[in-house]
């Protein structure tokens, strides 16, 4: 039976085998959500690889600006 609380499908559909929340628990929020947004890109549908990629770039982005000392345009 599918767990899709815990281990959705997509959660474990790379490559590796390795489940993503295993790398990203340890980085910050915006850069973990980033990679997870890239390591899933695709993975949950058709046609939802480019919004996927999108938002990885908005969380680099939003990283990119707290380092910078720039506050996030909304």
């Amino acid at each position: 039976m599918a767990d899709n609380v815990n281990h959705p499908k997509h959660y474990n559909s790379d490559p590796s085998g390795i489940e993503c929340i295993d790398v990203v628990k340890y980085r910050n929020f915006c850069i973990g959500n980033a990679i997870k947004y890239l390591w899933r890109a695709g993975l949950k549908g058709e046609n939802t690889q480019i919004e996927d990629l999108k938002k990885a770039i908005w969380y680099i982005n939003c990283e990119i600006d707290r380092l910078s000392d720039k506050p996030r345009k909304k």
